[in-house]
């Protein structure tokens, strides 16, 4: 089945794009494409530009909403044929449409966004039109938001491959014309890339290949719908980690010589607001049994990774009534470097 298409104003070329990846999303999509459509007027208004929803052929109306929201910009709509998921799947559309469009800049923003502004889209777009070919984000999140990125995405792809990117899964982000043709021409894409491994992905990529990477300065935190680490990460985790994984396969001349990192450049100036990100609520009590379970199901595998005086001290910690669980810092360093407990 061929994917689908609406394209109402004949748009056949754009400089710039703003793309939206959704799937279900009908009761949020229309303001962050109003926004794009302001940023674009405001801050581009010199570019032929498009606002394009790659979608998974949403069955919520997702399409209705995005197409019925009143802009100034034109709009596009493209969904993945039914039955076909994955906001990676999404990505591979719109990589496939600015190049189609020969544009010079794309920029990506998430289709539940509360806290984007019209600076965003000029904060991610202007580094591109500077001589930059991808733009990741950097804004304020909740301690309890960007789990895989504060503890995995971030510290693994530092080490691997030493460029400081600090939210390089953060779902937002700039890239050029140059740069979707590079991710289009990449060997690996398998169902993880697919689907959430698609922003982890894309970052490597733009580093390993050696292209001009850039943080941007936003403005704002960023509010959206917030995933509870304890019950909806499952699917995310694993693709990520998975395509992190292939990844190193594809690269592994260049990360067996990485010896330290250094920071990326960075566009603006500074946040220039209250830091005050949105909260998020967690289940502990699904953690805990998870973490329970958890040492039952993968305790053989517990055992030839974790030394020895880590796992006593993990058996006792499991014991503890929940209201009562402390997990001390000082064991899952001493996990990974291997020390005993003090």
């Amino acid at each position: 089945m061929d994917i689908i298409v609406e394209n109402p104003d004949h748009i056949n070329s754009a400089e710039i794009i703003v793309g939206i990846p959704s799937y279900n999303e009908a009761d949020s999509i229309s303001y962050p494409t109003d926004v794009a459509s302001r940023g674009l007027l405001n801050y581009f208004p010199g570019k032929k530009a498009v606002i394009i929803n790659v979608d998974n052929n949403s069955p919520d109306g997702t399409r209705n909403a995005f197409m019925n929201t009143p802009t100034k910009i034109p709009k596009i709509y493209i969904s993945t044929p039914k039955g076909v998921k994955g906001k990676g799947n999404n990505f591979k559309n719109l990589f496939e449409a600015a190049v189609e469009l020969h544009a010079k800049a794309v920029v990506v923003v998430d289709a539940d966004l509360t806290s984007i502004t019209p600076q965003w889209i000029q904060y991610l777009g202007e580094p591109i039109f500077a001589g930059f070919h991808y733009v990741t984000p950097i804004y304020v999140r909740h301690k309890y938001d960007g789990s895989i990125t504060n503890h995995i995405a971030y510290p693994l792809l530092r080490t691997l491959f030493g460029l400081r990117v600090r939210q390089p899964i953060g779902g937002d982000f700039g890239f050029s014309g140059r740069m979707a043709r590079a991710f289009l021409a990449e060997k690996l894409w398998n169902d993880n890339v697919g689907n959430f491994g698609i922003d982890i992905w894309m970052t490597t990529v733009a580093i390993a290949r050696r292209f001009n990477v850039c943080q941007t300065f936003l403005g704002s935190p960023k509010s959206h719908r917030a995933k509870d680490p304890s019950k909806d990460l499952g699917p995310m985790f694993t693709q990520v980690i998975k395509t992190c994984f292939d990844l190193m396969i594809d690269f592994e001349y260049l990360w067996k010589d990485t010896v330290e990192s250094w920071p990326s450049s960075i566009f603006g100036f500074g946040l220039g607001v209250e830091e005050k990100p949105p909260s998020v609520n967690v289940d502990t009590a699904a953690l805990h049994k998870s973490f329970v379970s958890g040492f039952e199901q993968y305790q053989k595998v517990w055992n030839k990774i974790i030394p020895q005086p880590e796992l006593i001290e993990l058996r006792k910690i499991k014991k503890m009534p929940p209201e009562k669980l402390y997990y001390p810092r000082r064991l899952s360093e001493n996990s990974i470097a291997g020390k005993p407990p003090l």
